[in-house]
Formats: C-alpha cells, sequence, structure tokens
C-alpha cells in the first residue's frame, strides 16, 4: 500500500469513528490548488493534528489555522458545494509537499458513508 493510500484508508476510517472533518484557512479562506489531475481540490484531514502537522511543515501554509467540520455538516453541505464547484476532496494530504490522494467528492461521501455502516 503506498502512503497516499494509507492516508486515504486512514481518512474514512478516522473520521467515521470520530464524526470530525478538519481543514485549514487563512483571511483568503480554504486553499484549493490545482493538482497532478489539472483539476483544483481542497484538503480535508481526519484529524487536527495532520492538518496542523502540514501548516508547520509546507511553506506555503504557514499562518494558516485548523478548524473543525462536523461530519454530517461535510457530507449534508461541503461535498455537494464543492462537487456543483467542481472542486475534487484532498484526503488526507502529507509531507513536505503536501501531497495526497485527491477524490471526487462523491467518491469521497462513498467511502464515508461504507465506513459509517462498518463502525
Amino acid at each position: 500500500m503506498s502512503q497516499s493510500s494509507a492516508q486515504a484508508s486512514a481518512f474514512y476510517k478516522d473520521i467515521a469513528l470520530s464524526g470530525n472533518v478538519w481543514s485549514i484557512r487563512d483571511k483568503d479562506g480554504i486553499p484549493a490548488p490545482v493538482g497532478d489531475s489539472g483539476k483544483r481540490s481542497m484538503p480535508f484531514w481526519s484529524s487536527a493534528k495532520r492538518a496542523e502537522k502540514v501548516i508547520n511543515n509546507v511553506p506555503a501554509y504557514q499562518g494558516f489555522e485548523v478548524f473543525n467540520i462536523e461530519l454530517d455538516v461535510f457530507l449534508g453541505r461541503w461535498l455537494i458545494g464543492l462537487e456543483k464547484d467542481g472542486l475534487q476532496v484532498g484526503v488526507n494530504w502529507s509531507g513536505n509537499k503536501a501531497i495526497g490522494y485527491d477524490v471526487a467528492p462523491q467518491n469521497v461521501k462513498a467511502n464515508i458513508e461504507h465506513h459509517l455502516s462498518n463502525v
């Protein structure tokens, strides 16, 4: 299993158990860089600690703050909005370049629902 696939697997498992999703923002909002696919992705993490690690290790994200989103709100509003806006979901990006899987919102929803059914 690659590092990115391990991070993605942990994302779904952890948020199903905790009921929370985390992201980062600054005065301009939440970052949504263009990924390898050519599509913009908004990053989300399964813990505040994971998000803080990216802020501390990736110069582009220094000065950002971590914030929490309840899982019900993430499923019911955020994923719908991301899909409508044509954005991907960056799941548990890590490393000094904040890289990982960028997943379509509908696939994120299906994966979360699968993990919730197994909790």
